[in-house]
């Protein structure tokens, strides 16, 4: 099954989240601080993974991270 991927970035904020599949009511764990993952309420199936403080986060990556579209998410992993 194919399903849309959204990227969102608040630069204000510094939040960072991927989401797939159509929005549903979902409820909210934090899985480690600042990590957020949001699952279905009914299935269970994550929906989508949050990051706070991402750009701060992201500062010690010193290397371009590279790959061709479309790419396969598995988010039941996370």
């Amino acid at each position: 099954m194919k399903e849309e991927m959204r990227v969102y970035l608040d630069e204000e904020s510094d939040f960072l989240e991927i989401s797939v599949g159509t929005p549903s009511d979902s409820i909210s764990i934090e899985i480690k601080p600042g990590i957020f993952i949001r699952k279905d309420e009914k299935t269970q199936e994550v929906k989508s993974v949050g990051i706070l403080n991402f750009k701060k986060r992201a500062k010690g990556i010193n290397e371009i991270i590279e790959f061709k579209l479309p790419i396969k998410i598995e988010m039941s992993l996370i």
